[in-house]
């Protein structure tokens, strides 16, 4: 006689599921990966699926949420349990958009993304939305900082927070094409950037 599998109470199932897709999209892309293979991979049917997303575009808003909720968090304790002259901003750009640890790389989600939203509204708002969300909480970071004395108080918070997102994609572009950036490239970037706003590179 064969072993059943032990069965799930509703939250467990919702987050095998959520956990499942997080790997499944963040390693393929939203059109390649279907909720058949994420059902299956995550021991449940594709109607208890359905119970708990109602669409897979639902599922796939539902995956950079939580994405952004893990990077959100390293963040978090980084703020709470680190002195201001300790680097907010160079700690924070190491967890940046890919921490690791994370079920799903965010800037890889973004990067996908952007291919779905030219065809689907809902994911270009939710889109937006989001990438606005994680700008607005970078800049006021960064203004954090400038009130304790380790940003230069000219640089403009709003700006700077774009300029980190976007080292953080042409990071996770240069490791889907390789050989993009040199082996030091990355070194310099963060230390250029360190240098513009504390004035210091160290």
């Amino acid at each position: 006689m064969s072993a059943t599998r032990p069965r799930l109470a509703a939250a467990e199932r919702r987050r095998a599921i959520l956990d499942t897709a997080s790997r499944a999209f963040s390693e393929g892309s939203y059109r390649g990966t279907t909720t058949a293979e994420i059902a299956r991979e995550a021991g449940v049917t594709e109607p208890v699926l359905y119970r708990h997303f109602a669409s897979k575009r639902e599922l796939y808003l539902a995956v950079l949420e939580s994405a952004w909720g893990e990077i959100r968090e390293g963040w978090d304790r980084i703020l709470a349990e680190t002195d201001p002259a300790d680097g907010w901003i160079p700690k924070m750009s190491k967890v940046a958009l890919s921490a690791p640890g994370c079920r799903a790389v965010l800037a890889d989600l973004w990067i996908q993304s952007l291919s779905e939203a030219y065809d689907d509204a809902e994911i270009r708002r939710y889109l937006r939305r989001q990438m606005r969300e994680v700008h607005d909480y970078v800049a006021d970071v960064i203004r954090r900082a400038q009130e304790a004395g380790t940003v230069e108080i000219e640089r403009d918070p709003e700006a700077e927070a774009w300029i980190f997102l976007s080292v953080s994609l042409l990071v996770t572009v240069a490791r889907r094409l390789g050989g993009l950036l040199a082996n030091d490239d990355l070194d310099r970037i963060r230390t250029s950037r360190r240098t513009w706003m504390t004035g210091s590179p160290a």
